[in-house]
This record gives C-alpha cells, structure tokens and sequence, in this order.
C-alpha cells in the first residue's frame, strides 16, 4: 500500500514537473518577444511584462515538490551523504515529520486568509493594462506548501519502506 501511494504521488509530481517545464518555455518565448517589441518597435504591454512574472512564479512554486523530489533542492549533506540507506530514511522520516509538515502547515494557515480575500474580490492588478489575475497569482502561497505537503507524504511512505526492509 505504501509503495502505491508513493508511486501515485511520485507520478503526479512528474506530470506537474513536465507542464511546468511547458511553462518555462513559454516564459522563455514571451519574454524574447517583450524585448523584441520593446528595443525594436519601442513598444511594450504592462500585461506583458506582468506575464513573465506570473509565469515565473507558477514555474517556481509548483515545480517545488518536484524539484525534491528529484534531490535537486539545497541539501546540507556533511553527514547524510555518508549514512547508510536505513539512517538516510531515519533522517528523511524525522525531517519529514517534524520539520516539513509543520512548516508546510503553517504556511497553508498562514496564506489561506490572504489568498482566500483575493478571490473574494477577484483581485486584479493595480497597474492599468496589467492582468486581471492577482488571485491566481496569490493562490500559488497556499497550493505550493500543500504540494510539498503531498511530496512529504511519498519521502514518509519511502523512508517506512526502506526502514521496514532494513528489520
């Protein structure tokens, strides 16, 4: 049952990886086409503009879970890298438990009255021409803990796992 659910999670994480890398790409194209209107025909949108920033930041927070997922976050490893697979899941349990979760849930706490006002008032952009989009931008504070929230659960039903094997 462990091994489903960390596979379930672990696909999810991949699917959203691969559309995130789909939005970098555009980011990428948008943002040549920005500079080409903007240093060629001296012309430029504040919704343009505006889109690179929420496309970076889409790109950031949801590809966050994947990124652990993948070992490419920032790890301090002095000790870790040398530990066995049973004490490396230890570590990876304990951290998950207490550190993790209790950070993602104060994060999710924290961030749902604020992002819950911005779409109680659809709220735009305070800048005229800009997107409309300001809550979508906002929703990114609560879903991007409550998707490393998610990883968590698959490192939890990994490190039992590994942990159970090792007995």
């Amino acid at each position: 049952m462990l091994a489903k659910i960390e596979a379930g999670i672990n696909y999810f994480n991949v699917w959203l990886g691969r559309c995130v890398a789909w939005l970098i790409a555009v980011m990428v194209a948008v943002t040549f086409f920005n500079a080409v209107m903007r240093y060629t025909f001296n012309f430029g949108l504040i919704a343009m503009q505006e889109s690179i920033i929420y496309l970076h930041s889409f790109a950031f927070m949801l590809a966050m879970a994947y990124t652990c997922q993948r070992n490419r976050h920032v790890r301090v490893d002095i000790f870790y890298a040398k530990f066995s697979a049973g004490k490396k899941a230890w570590v990876d349990l304990l951290g998950t438990l207490f550190l993790l979760f209790p950070f993602c849930w104060y994060l999710i706490i924290i961030s749902l009255d604020y992002a819950g006002a911005a779409w109680q008032l659809l709220e735009g952009s305070r800048e005229a021409g800009g997107l409309p989009l300001v809550f979508l931008l906002k929703s990114l504070l609560p879903l991007m803990p409550l998707l490393v929230f998610l990883h968590g659960i698959a490192v939890v039903c990994r490190s039992l796992l590994i942990i159970r094997h090792q007995d």
